[in-house]
Order: C-alpha cells, then structure tokens, then sequence
C-alpha cells in the first residue's frame, strides 16, 4: 500500500488535480440544458458547480468550450473537469501557523516550509498544510483525489501540491471559481514557475533543457524515472539555469514547464546531477568531492544543515483568475538552503576547485 500512498502525498501532476468524465450522448437523447443533463450523469455534482465549471471554460462539447445553457444533442461529446467523489479521510482543522505571503477573497498564497506535508494521506492524517488551512478558512473548495484502494481525500483550495521536502510558493484557491480557472491554467501551463536546486557535481553548462518522460520507475514504484517519448511516462520538460558554482556541487534555477510528480528531482539525475542530500534519488551520499575523512566530515555537516533534497520553490507567475491581472510571488530561500550556499562559499573560498 505505502508505494501508493507516496504517489498521492507528493509530486506536481497538476493534470490528476481534477478528474476528467468524458459522456457521449446517447441517439434518443432530447435536447436538454448541459447543466441540467450533467446532474443526472455526474456523482455528487451540484449545479452551482457545473455552471461555475461552464464559465470557466472547463466544460467542452466536441472539443470546444460551452456555457451552463448550451442545450446538448445526441452524439455530443462532453468532457467534464469535476471535483470527484466524497472523502473517506476525515479532516481535522488544526491551528498550525503557515506564513501567507498574499490573501485576497479569491486566493491566499503560503510559502511552505520545508517538512510540512500539502495534504493528508495515509500516515500524514495530522499536521499537514491542509489541516492549517482549514482552520484558517470556511469551505474552501472541495479538490479530491481517489487513493488506489478506491478510498478519496479531500483536499480542499489546493490547485498544485509540492513535495513534503520542498519548501517554497504553493497558492491556494478560495471560491469554486478561482479554483476552476487555476486548474484550467495549470492544465494549459499559463503560468511561470521557478525553483532554486543545489545539485551534484559542475554543471558544464550554463543553460539547458532537459526533455524526457517521466513515470513510475518499473522497479519501484516509489520513485520516478525517465523515459524515451512513448515508451512510459508523461511528456516532461525542465529548462536550468547556473545561479553559482562550487566545483563539487552547483546552484541552479529549474523553469518548469510542465509540472510531474518529482519532475526536477529526476531531470536532474537523469542529467548526472542528482539533488544534494536527495535520499530517493541518490543525492544523500558524496557524489564529488575530495577523499579524505575532512571532506566526509564537512559534507556530513552539510547534511546536518539540510536535511532533505535541496529544492525551493521560488516564484510563481499567475494571471489572477477573477480579476485577470497579472501576479508574481516571490520568496526567500529557507534559512537551511542559506546556510548551505555560505557553507560551501567559505569551503571553496579556502580550497580553489580543481578539475
């Protein structure tokens, strides 16, 4: 079970954040309002909802986009994006503080510290961000996601997720609305996205793209792993960018440009440049470096400063979904990234690296 639990509780799939029913309307149908027709045919679905799914263009009719009083036909194709069945997991509203870094009626923005679980799952039941935001806001929008024994969480206001040890910008949606048309932006990737890595090794190149699958790794299904296009996986790409380097490990800047479960984790390693102090992908030993028991000795240090992977999610870039101006949130790197970067700057300040 675990190996499915750690599906749900990480990573960056926006395309699983809202469950997509595809109806073919029968020969005899009568014609009928969609918002009408879509009641009978969807679980717990309320017309509210499936009108403010219809303004935000997130109900299609062969392909193209209607509203709550297109009257269906037979043979119509509909394509739905719909909140899923009822949660099994009760959520508990906890008053655990989160830093805001924005709030208005129709999204809040938090920046995460690392360690904190998005929302709970199996073994994570408590203390996770989902739990503070319900304690903090009445009914936000219902987002849900079916476990793999069939069992659903709720997990209400969240558009996106990120790792538990990730830190950095998450946004969270207040109405139904904003959460319709931020989904439909994460599903289109009208948004900007920016994290701050510190990677193994020299990265030769100041900039590059790393484009390949990403999927379920055949022999273990608790991480991801590249693949060739079309053999497994889903269609992933990360641009970087060098910010510094220290010879044995490198500072870089990941765009995403879609958004997998792990996608910078495995990039990265697929490129030869495994995430410091990753314990999934292999960054949790010396990679680089020096022999000697004073370099095993500083990099063991190292691992005490940080703790997990070394990924914040910097800046997010989004266009407001009700008043439609642009927006752009930043934050600061977590004091335990901080500290590493000055680390290793004394470090490599006191022995040049040499190739």
């Amino acid at each position: 079970m675990n190996n499915d639990i750690e599906e749900i509780e990480s990573g960056e799939d926006e395309k699983e954040l809202y469950e997509h029913h595809h109806i073919k309307v029968e020969k005899g149908q009568v014609m009928l309002r969609i918002d009408k027709f879509l009641m009978t045919r969807l679980p717990n679905a309320t017309r509210t909802k499936i009108q403010q799914g219809c303004e935000a263009d997130c109900v299609l009719v062969n392909g193209k986009p209607v509203k709550s009083n297109y009257r269906i036909k037979p043979f119509d194709e509909i394509s739905v994006l719909m909140s899923s069945p009822p949660r099994d997991i009760e959520l508990v509203a906890e008053d655990i503080p989160i830093n805001v870094v924005y709030e208005d009626d129709y999204l809040c923005v938090v920046n995460k510290e690392p360690g904190m679980v998005v929302h709970p799952a199996y073994g994570h039941y408590t203390g996770t961000l989902v739990n503070a935001l319900a304690w903090r806001f009445q009914n936000l929008p219902s987002s849900k996601q079916k476990l793999a024994d069939g069992l659903t969480i709720d997990r209400p206001g969240l558009v996106h997720r990120i790792d538990k040890n990730t830190s950095g910008i998450i946004i969270i949606a207040k109405t139904e609305l904003a959460m319709s048309r931020l989904a439909k932006d994460f599903f289109d990737r009208n948004l900007d996205r920016k994290y701050i890595a510190i990677v193994w090794g020299d990265v030769k190149e100041d900039s590059g793209t790393v484009n390949c699958h990403v999927g379920r790794d055949l022999r273990n299904r608790k991480v991801m792993a590249c693949f060739p296009d079309g053999d497994h996986g889903k269609h992933a790409i990360t641009h970087y960018k060098v910010l510094e380097r220290f010879g044995y490990i490198t500072v870089v800047e990941c765009k995403l440009e879609t958004g997998r479960t792990h996608q910078i984790r495995v990039h990265m390693k697929h490129i030869g440049h495994p995430l410091f102090n990753d314990n999934e992908y292999g960054g949790d030993r010396i990679l680089k470096g020096l022999p000697g028991n004073k370099y095993k000795q500083f990099i063991e240090n190292c691992f005490a400063i940080l703790p997990r992977q070394a990924l914040h999610a910097k800046t997010l870039g989004i266009t407001h979904p009700i008043t439609k101006e642009p927006m752009f949130f930043d934050s600061e790197l977590p004091d335990d990234m901080q500290q590493l970067i000055e680390k290793w700057r004394v470090f490599t300040a006191a022995r040049p690296f040499e190739e």
